[in-house]
Order: C-alpha cells, then sequence, then structure tokens
C-alpha cells in the first residue's frame, strides 16, 4: 500500500511529534508498505485565494505555481493519506490546513447527490483512505479532538473520500 503521512508540524523543534511520525512510518514499512511523509513547513505551500482558477481555467491544477501541485500528485496517487499535526488552539495547525485547502482542485465544481446530500462530483476514479492523527495540547480538550475529527469526516465525504474511523 502507498501510504502519505502529512505532516504538519510547524514547530521543527517539536522533536516528539516528529519522532512519533518517523516511528510510525518506519512500523508500516517493515510492513512492507511505502511511505511517502510531507513535512508541510519545509515546502512552499501558498494559501488558497478561492479564484476557483483550478476548477475554471487550469481544471484539475492551481494556478498558483507553489508545491501544491505536488502535494495533490502525491496525494491522488496513494492509498491511504494521514493527515497528521498538532492541536494548536483546538484546531490542526494552519500549516495543515492551508495545504488541505490546496486539495480542492481534485474534485469537480459540479454537484451531485451523494448519500441523500449535496455534494461535488469527484475529478478522479480513485481517491485514498483518509485518516487523522492528532497530539493534543496543553490547551485542547476532547470536545476539540471530536470537533477537528468531524470536520475532517465531513470534508472526506464531500470529495468521495473514505475516512478511517478511530479504532
Amino acid at each position: 500500500m502507498k501510504i502519505t503521512i502529512f505532516n504538519g508540524n510547524p514547530d521543527g523543534g517539536n522533536d516528539v511529534f516528529d519522532n512519533y511520525l518517523k516511528r510510525l512510518s518506519d512500523a508500516l514499512e517493515l510492513r512492507e508498505h511505502t511511505v511517502t511523509t510531507l513535512t508541510l513547513r519545509e515546502m512552499d505551500i501558498r494559501y488558497c485565494i478561492g479564484c476557483f482558477d483550478c476548477w475554471l481555467k487550469t481544471p484539475g491544477e492551481c494556478i498558483v505555481a507553489d508545491a501544491s501541485q505536488d502535494v495533490c500528485r502525491q496525494f491522488i496517487a496513494s492509498d491511504l493519506v494521514l493527515f497528521a499535526s498538532p492541536l494548536i488552539m483546538g484546531f490542526t495547525s494552519a500549516l495543515l490546513k492551508k495545504a488541505h485547502d490546496k486539495l480542492v482542485p481534485l474534485i469537480h465544481p459540479y454537484i451531485g447527490i451523494y448519500h441523500n446530500e449535496c455534494h461535488h462530483m469527484p475529478r478522479y476514479e480513485k481517491y485514498p483512505l483518509t485518516g487523522l492523527l492528532l497530539e493534543k495540547g496543553r490547551d485542547s480538550d476532547e470536545e476539540d479532538i471530536e470537533i477537528t475529527s468531524e470536520i475532517y469526516r465531513r470534508d472526506a465525504l464531500n470529495v468521495h473520500l473514505h475516512f478511517a474511523s478511530p479504532g
């Protein structure tokens, strides 16, 4: 299985989080998985400006020349994507949110009915299974984790992803 980890840790000094992801990656590779970790703080990913040119002018690709094209290609080529971030003020890091927002080109602007709700139509035949790994911060609680998880679950549904439920 091809697994991609989006490391949304903005603090290069947070060795505990980065080391955890490294141990996880090593354990997955021992089980014959191919693992790629995208350390987002080392990538030039600009904020989505909501222009929707990725739907209209350059379908499937952000018009902004940054690393988001690589992020999208890595995402869509994966079997499993793990979004990983420390909780900061009750949500994932702005770094992970920024990269996550830049996945918009991977869906169509067209709306269809899915699970009796209106959702975007998929652009690709296959999308990866997704999961969320969170590091609880000093100022976070279980409600923060539940709200963040629910937002990622709803987003996965909107783009026809499958969200791995916590074990």
